[in-house]
């Protein structure tokens, strides 16, 4: 399950899938296996699409006066979901002023090209979410064999991801990826389903 990876079809999934691994160039070129920094900066983006594309789907059911099918509440749930993961990584790698400013300039950039392109092509939108998920997958993945082999010290689990997944007291960081890699795994195949789906706005 984890390792699945939906083959672009088409013109526009071939776009968004080229796109994403332009995206995983970059950050591999500046955060290369820092994955705690990369986590932090990379959740920011993270919160975004479930937030925009679960207001617009919101404005759809009330403009159409009709039911959104559950969108709503699961692309919002994605978004605090998101939100929660940048809590955690936050109190494991402690992000620098320049990455602070780092995570301005991309959420801003990020959240308007996002919106457009959602109001512009849904489908489309889904599809990139898709493919970055399946990316975070593959960095979490990456991140884990760091841990298992002794690359990124198993510190503690922070409080706040006990607290959310219900991990047990003595819970590390091996147990945080896991769960956290559970979540993208799960939004990767919600979104290349409502891709599927062709969900409109």
């Amino acid at each position: 399950m984890i390792e699945v990876h939906y083959a672009p079809r088409g013109f526009s999934d071939q776009i968004a899938y080229r796109f994403v691994r332009l995206l995983r160039f970059f950050a591999d070129v500046f955060f290369a296996h820092r994955y705690g920094h990369r986590a932090v900066v990379l959740e920011t983006i993270a919160a975004i699409p479930g937030m925009v594309g679960g207001t617009l789907q919101h404005l759809r059911a009330v403009r159409r006066m009709e039911d959104d099918a559950g969108r709503i509440r699961t692309l919002l749930d994605e978004a605090e979901n998101e939100r929660i993961h940048l809590m955690t990584f936050i109190q494991i790698a402690r992000p620098t002023q320049f990455e602070r400013l780092l995570i301005l300039l991309a959420q801003g950039v990020f959240y308007n090209f996002y919106f457009l392109l959602y109001i512009m092509v849904p489908r489309g939108a889904h599809r990139v979410v898709g493919y970055l998920e399946e990316e975070a997958v593959f960095s979490y993945t990456e991140y884990l064999a760091g841990v298992d082999n002794g690359t990124y010290a198993n510190v503690p689990a922070p409080k706040v991801a006990i607290e959310y997944w219900n991990l047990a007291p003595e819970a590390k960081l091996r147990d945080v990826i896991l769960a956290v890699r559970l979540d993208e795994a799960h939004h990767r195949d919600v979104n290349h389903q409502f891709a599927n789906e062709n969900v409109s706005s």
